[in-house]
């Protein structure tokens, strides 16, 4: 019988699950979830996928392009800095867009619906 408020139990079986691995997620993407128009989030490390959700859950390509980008992008450091060379990645479609943040070792990526209308010329 499980007693243990980080155990799953499904009859004989038990699942133990981390409490700290499930905080340290929900920290990463508290404010990820709360960003008007996302259609699905990424939260991406060396390692790979740290968290995901919506049209981005477990979208494994899309991490790996994501991380290509942002390490050629970090290419072009300018005078020997340590942060990377740009504070948002933004790449853009018709309809959404993808919003790429680096913070430490990890990169947040929201997708985003993408409401831009064409310019008034009055």
């Amino acid at each position: 019988m499980c007693r243990s408020l980080s155990s799953l139990c499904l009859g004989n079986v038990s699942i133990s699950v981390s409490l700290s691995a499930v905080f340290q997620a929900s920290a990463l993407t508290q404010g990820l979830e709360r960003i008007p128009d996302q259609l699905g989030y990424l939260v991406i490390s060396e390692d790979g996928v740290l968290a995901s959700a919506g049209e981005l859950e477990n979208d494994e390509q899309a991490a790996g392009l994501i991380m290509q980008m942002v390490q050629t992008a970090c290419r072009f450091r300018l005078h020997d800095r340590t942060e990377p060379p740009f504070k948002r990645l933004s790449v853009v479609f018709e309809d959404h867009a993808y919003m790429v943040t680096v913070s430490g070792q990890k990169v947040f990526v929201v997708k985003r619906h993408n409401n831009q209308r064409d310019p008034v010329i009055a």
